[in-house]
């Protein structure tokens, strides 16, 4: 399957976020894929479910909601505790083994004496003018009803969502809707991570501060994902047959995602293009032989998958080029930025940053910022520094 995406100039270009339009063209062929804060008294309110009426040590800081307590959602659970300037006030997860238990067990850790809830709206009145940190989905489309729920309750957003990273490129109408929504009700939501979020995108767009015109960029980030997770490992579709990795790509259950929203933000941010053109590619990486450690596999099983995103100016010029191995054992971790321009720019970190913790705290340190803009924002709008 090819997929195309087609970025045309609209009406709208003179907004600061721009609400792209796109074309989107299939055919049968290779595997191709286009995937002034208001701080509540904790003393004047009720002791409710999720909330907690006393607040941290100090009940000073930057109200915060834990929204989704997977295993990111924990560590940034953790991350948020270990900042004095951020303070947990509420934690939601409506899965049965979460929801009403208590957070201090869920997390194994030390924390406030909060009572997990089940829904958003059971202690949005505990969390006035604060940020909620979303963990819990990848597609906008099945984050969209809690990031309006959140918004319209007057709380920023901060989410590990992929496709929030740009969301013009895929949900145009609905994130124009939700970019209205933000301004009504003076708040902002942004998407970030480390892919997307920082190594394929804003570290570009903080490469090419230096520079003069840039002409291309190209992006490598290569990961052995036998340490990593095992949702992760499964999300590349690790130990499946070839078919069934086609057939769950083709279902949107395999495969990385957020890299063409990547490759569009280095083609706004770095080459400063209003129109042109996306296009995908994902292909499985297969064992050679059997292998037993770190991860078992056997000959012709998925080891993990290379994905690709370019960007076509409208003269057919390749302006951005980003590629993305995720497979067991895979050589050479790194990630590498190179910039054709003047001069020149290449930044090399062997071994790559480190994905989980990176997000992390990449989620955790845009807090401070985040409470100072408005509408839908791009992780392009955060100031370089923390």
């Amino acid at each position: 399957m090819t997929r195309r995406v087609m970025r045309r100039a609209g009406a709208d270009d003179c907004a600061r976020l721009r609400a792209p339009g796109f074309l989107f063209l299939f055919a049968h062929c290779a595997l191709h894929y286009n995937y002034a804060v208001i701080f509540g008294d904790p003393a004047d309110r009720e002791s409710e479910m999720g909330a907690d009426p006393e607040g941290r040590a100090g009940q000073s800081g930057i109200p915060i909601v834990l929204m989704g307590l997977g295993e990111i959602g924990q560590a940034i659970a953790r991350a948020v505790l270990a900042r004095p300037d951020l303070r947990v006030v509420a934690a939601v997860d409506a899965h049965p083994s979460l929801a009403g238990c208590p957070l201090p067990e869920v997390l194994g850790a030390a924390a406030p004496a909060l009572v997990v809830a089940k829904d958003l709206a059971d202690v949005v009145a505990a969390a006035r003018g604060g940020v909620v940190l979303q963990a819990t989905r990848s597609r906008f489309d099945e984050a969209l009803p809690d990031l309006q729920e959140a918004v319209g309750a007057g709380l920023h957003v901060v989410s590990t969502c992929e496709e929030l990273a740009w969301p013009w490129l895929r949900h145009e109408e609905e994130a124009a809707a939700l970019d209205r929504l933000c301004h009504e009700r003076n708040v902002a939501v942004l998407g970030t991570g480390v892919n997307p979020g920082f190594v394929l995108d804003r570290l570009p767009a903080v490469l090419a501060q230096v520079t003069g015109p840039v002409r291309h960029v190209r992006g490598v980030r290569v990961v052995d994902v036998s340490p990593r997770r095992a949702a992760l490992r499964r999300k590349v579709g690790v130990g499946l047959d070839e078919r069934a990795f086609h057939d769950g790509a083709e279902r949107g259950e395999i495969g990385h995602v957020g890299l063409a929203e990547s490759a569009a933000l280095v083609a706004e941010g770095c080459i400063g293009l209003d129109e042109y053109e996306v296009d995908e590619d994902i292909l499985p990486l297969l064992a050679e032989e059997d292998v037993s450690a770190p991860v078992a596999l056997r000959a012709g099983q998925v080891a993990g998958l290379r994905h690709e995103a370019r960007v076509f100016a409208e003269d057919g010029r390749e302006v951005v080029r980003l590629e993305l191995t995720l497979a067991v054992g895979a050589d050479d971790p790194r990630d590498e930025i190179a910039l054709d321009a003047e001069p020149p720019v290449r930044l090399l970190v062997p071994g790559g940053i480190p994905g989980d913790l990176a997000t992390v705290h990449a989620a955790v340190n845009a807090v401070s910022a985040i409470v100072e803009l408005r509408g839908i924002v791009s992780v392009l709008d955060l100031p370089a520094g923390r």
